[in-house]
């Protein structure tokens, strides 16, 4: 790959797996195809990382970080040496252009780099730039739309050195946010009718932050971050009972915690939950033309926190439901079903990563 965000939009390549590093901990998934347009989930693996490794989605600590992505690789039990990674959404400028068509390649090069200095508070040779042509432009069908995508080369090559650490080769550079949105569209397209027409919003609530995407028929309408996570009642569950983060974070999931736990802890949790889904929700309706959501969808580790789907849907008085981003695939041979389910909303990302090996 090129890293000038070489394939930041992802092509076509060999055995190649999902490898989602986030603040709380590393992920990989890998995935491969047994039919038409049927995939199969045939290994997945997560590994912790330490507090401070990664914040606010930089990598303070790469020896920390290639050790964890080591140890997931080894737990997964895959060969495959290339990876696909991705870059978190606030690290990335992207941004929408028209250009004329018929340009050649190079052309096209050129002019994107003369637009993206427009667009870009940094020097270009500071930057990692990345263009995809979507299509003809709506008004002018005789130019093209061209999405660019711009993020600080320190920020690619951290995650390229951390890849090439842990033995491995980092051969596409995606964003976050497209990759959950990719493992999205498969799910959306599982709704009656295939999802069309339905105003869907994703809520991915992650440790220290939320990231909400509302998309209608594949399209983004509306996208923002919110700086709530699970890290809040893991932080609870260690003050009051005085116990390790770790220890903490585990019992969190199963709910295995002391009496009273439940009122005094989780419920003032969930109810803090609610309340940033609804206020999401609002400024998604006071921002865009948009009255109504048909769908929402929750993922990330903290979406299996128990009541959290129950309060949501009462609250938002909207169907709301915990998304799997391996429903409707076939499971491999070494993967344990009942263990999935707890787990799967926290693989959004790393299972669109793993897609882009299918050029998805």
């Amino acid at each position: 790959m090129a890293l000038d965000l070489g394939s930041l939009f992802g092509k076509k390549n060999a055995p190649l797996v999902g490898l989602d590093i986030s603040t709380s901990g590393v992920k990989l998934v890998e995935l491969s195809e047994v039919g038409k347009n049927e995939l199969r989930l045939d290994r997945y693996a997560t590994e912790p990382l330490p507090r401070g490794a990664v914040v606010d989605g930089s990598i303070e600590n790469i020896e920390q970080v290639s050790e964890a992505v080591r140890r997931v690789w080894q737990k997964s039990g895959t060969h495959a040496k290339f990876v696909a990674m991705g870059m978190p959404s606030a690290s990335v400028i992207t941004k929408k252009i028209i250009l004329p068509g018929g340009l050649s390649e190079e052309e096209l090069e050129v002019q994107v780099e003369t637009e993206a200095n427009q667009y870009i508070p940094f020097a270009l040779d500071e930057v990692s730039l990345d263009f995809d042509v979507i299509g003809p432009a709506q008004n002018s069908p005789e130019d093209v739309e061209v999405l660019l995508a711009a993020t600080r080369k320190e920020k690619v090559e951290d995650r390229v050195a951390v890849a090439e650490a842990a033995g491995l080769k980092a051969t596409i550079m995606d964003i976050e946010s497209y990759a959950a949105r990719a493992a999205i569209d498969r799910i959306t397209m599982q709704l009656p009718e295939a999802g069309q027409g339905q105003i869907v919003a994703l809520f991915q609530v992650g440790a220290q932050i939320t990231h909400i995407s509302v998309l209608l028929d594949g399209q983004l309408l509306y996208e923002r971050e919110q700086p709530f996570g699970g890290n809040q009642l893991t932080q609870d569950i260690v003050r009051a009972y005085g116990i390790s983060q770790e220890e903490a974070e585990a019992k969190k999931k199963t709910g295995d915690l002391p009496e009273g736990y439940e009122r005094e802890l989780l419920e003032p949790f969930l109810e803090s939950a609610a309340l940033e889904v609804t206020r999401a929700i609002q400024f998604f309706f006071t921002s865009t033309p948009y009255t109504r959501i048909d769908q929402i969808f929750l993922a990330g580790g903290c979406a299996i926190i128990p009541g959290l789907v129950d309060i949501v849907a009462s609250r938002t008085q909207i169907s709301t439901s915990v998304v799997s981003p391996f429903k409707g695939m076939q499971l491999g041979s070494g993967v344990r079903e009942k263990q999935l389910r707890i787990e799967a909303p926290a693989y959004l990302v790393a299972c669109g990563l793993a897609m882009r090996r299918f050029g998805r």
